[in-house]
């Protein structure tokens, strides 16, 4: 048994529970330090990531491989993003309690464990211990009633996308007597042994893991949720969690289920144009910006799901570049909107960005230069990460797929430029509050990131391919 290999996640578990009990016996608020903590044990993690080796562990039911290690790393990578907003936005809300670090921390604890599973059962339980976490983490503005019925929702639709994820488990393991991903890879490797209830178990594992990436029709609890938890709990919610649930899709499916490819792919491709169909479409009539982007992540998971849809490693690098590029934009224009604050109270309405390039030049255009991104347009990371998953498309064969992608994305730049021209045409409104110094290193960081991406996508491409190497072999 090599628990070696799972040490990253098991200094993380450790470190949360020495910040819970600090936190616990410390009389005096203790937020900031228990936040200090868990940053550190992010970074402390992700090093440790990078330095392990590669192989199985707990015989056979975790493994640590570049696809994983890819994955844990961007996963990491969106917690601390999303934890550093979260220190001064708690503060200013009332709702700065050593509790929600924590939270955050087992909760990515869980997606790492998404990441590296290579057994269905350890699958469900690093599932399990992502969203109990962030069930709380979702309500945790107990005195909103919009943060209380964000929690409940994601709560109840969530348990119910669970219950269909363990009935796939159960039938998988039912038709074919394993839960091991590389021993179901070579039982089904002989078309014969895929029968019919088989088949079924697959389709229930991929719309329990649809859910979670909040793919159509499995979308319905995503604006809700993003509109009415804590703004940093929402970009936490559109980072981490997305990575590790996409992860695991693309691991399921592209090991143990590769050789059936013939059989799912349809439902995918289905799935993946009704995402970014509705992601395209419902955002226009939005009002509020958490709304919106809450329909945006919808049809950019649309997009990621190409990949998947063309089942080969190209496909699958194409999506992991996309996951990289999605969850730098996502959470740079997160922390625009958490600078929408005046005296003391958050705004959400995108008419409260009237004139915004008057009041604060500079927030005006790192916000545009997201924007763009997010809309597709070049020479901006978001142009890149579509370029790679349509090149992938259109090499599989799939062009209705890369068709479809490319209008929908024009139909998406109209919302996009649409705030941008209430920011720079719009007559001036009262100023936003002044911004705290977490806030302005996270969008100015995500900012050089998505504005300069173009100049070095080279490490990123090539981590990419290396991961993907792991899966469709």
């Amino acid at each position: 048994m090599n628990w070696t290999l799972a040490l990253p996640e098991i200094v993380l578990a450790c470190v949360g529970m020495a910040t819970l009990i600090f936190g616990v016996l410390r009389k005096q608020d203790s937020t900031l330090l228990c936040s200090m903590f868990v940053i550190g044990g992010f970074l402390i993690s992700g090093l440790l990531v990078l330095t392990r080796a590669n192989g199985f562990g707990f015989h056979g039911q975790f493994v640590a491989d570049p696809f994983s290690a890819f994955n844990q790393i961007l996963i990491i990578s969106g917690a601390t993003l999303s934890l550093i907003l979260a220190l001064d936005w708690n503060r200013s809300q009332g709702i700065a309690r050593f509790e929600f670090p924590v939270l955050m921390l087992f909760s990515t604890v869980g997606m790492m464990i998404m990441a590296g599973a290579s057994n269905l059962m350890t699958l469900y339980l690093g599932l399990e211990l992502m969203s109990l976490a962030l069930y709380v983490l979702a309500a945790f503005a107990r005195d909103d009633l919009r943060s209380s019925e964000a929690g409940l929702k994601y709560f109840v639709l969530s348990g119910l996308a669970s219950g269909l994820l363990l009935y796939g488990i159960s039938l998988v393991y039912g038709f074919s007597g394993t839960m091991d991903l590389g021993s179901l890879h070579e039982l089904l490797l002989k078309p014969e042994s895929a029968s019919p209830g088989l088949v079924v178990g697959i389709v229930f594992v991929l719309v329990g893991l649809a859910f979670k990436v909040s793919a159509v029709p499995f979308h319905m609890w995503t604006p809700d949720v993003y509109e009415g938890a804590p703004t940093p709990v929402t970009v936490f919610f559109a980072t981490g969690p997305k990575v590790a649930a996409m992860a695991l899709l693309l691991r399921v499916m592209g090991t143990s289920f590769a050789s059936l490819v013939g059989a799912w792919q349809i439902l995918v491709v289905i799935v993946s144009i009704a995402s970014m169909v509705l992601g395209a479409f419902a955002a226009i009539g939005q009002t509020n910006i958490k709304r919106l982007m809450a329909y945006s992540s919808i049809g950019h998971m649309g997009y990621a799901l190409i990949g998947l849809a063309v089942g080969t490693a190209s496909g699958i690098r194409g999506t992991l570049v996309y996951m990289v590029i999605y969850v730098f934009m996502t959470a740079g224009t997160f922390g625009c909107i958490l600078a929408m604050r005046r005296k003391g109270k958050a705004v959400e309405q995108i008419s409260d960005l009237a004139g915004l390039a008057t009041n604060d030049p500079a927030l005006a255009l790192v916000w545009a230069l997201f924007l763009f991104s997010l809309a597709g347009i070049p020479p901006m990371s978001g142009f890149f990460g579509k370029l790679y998953i349509f090149l992938a498309a259109v090499q599989g064969g799939l062009w209705t797929l890369a068709i479809i992608g490319v209008l929908t994305s024009v139909v998406g730049a109209f919302y996009y430029i649409r705030v941008i021209k209430v920011m720079y045409f719009d007559a001036a409104t009262e100023p936003f509050d002044a911004k705290p110094a977490s806030l302005s290193f996270v969008v100015a960081a995500t900012g050089l990131f998505t504005g300069f991406f173009f100049l070095f996508p080279a490490p990123i491409v090539a981590a990419a391919q290396a991961a993907a190497g792991v899966l469709f072999r």
